[in-house]
């Protein structure tokens, strides 16, 4: 059992990401290989999931491009993710937003969660 900690530790990125729930918007910068070209690519949309535990924790990531909804998943632990940034707070009352998928328009809206930044108290 050991055998596969060590394994687990050595693969592992060390990468610390901002805390974020389903319902927020946010922005992935991911690498990507192009033959032998490097690039990082943005991919900003909702987080309708986040599903597993640990260090193999996933989320899905959503968004509309040419009306067509788009859903990708990632690895939180992945070598290719730069950064993920937080760009909205929503405020769901759901963990799995699969709702999202048969909406369009204004429908597919989620309300902002303020966040209380005072430092002064």
């Amino acid at each position: 059992m050991d055998l596969i900690k060590v394994a687990e530790a050595a693969f592992a990125t060390q990468h610390e990401f901002p805390a974020f729930n389903s319902g927020d918007t946010v922005t992935v910068a991911y690498r990507i290989k192009e033959g032998n070209k490097e690039r990082i690519q943005q991919y900003r949309g909702v987080v309708i999931r986040i599903s597993g535990h640990g260090d193999k924790k996933r989320f899905t990531v959503r968004k509309v491009s040419e009306n067509i909804g788009v859903e990708r998943i990632f690895p939180i632990e992945s070598p290719f993710i730069e950064s993920i940034t937080v760009n909205k707070f929503g405020k769901v009352r759901r963990a799995k937003l699969y709702y999202l998928r048969n909406l369009t328009g204004k429908k597919a809206r989620i309300k902002e969660r303020r966040i209380n930044t005072d430092k002064t108290k």
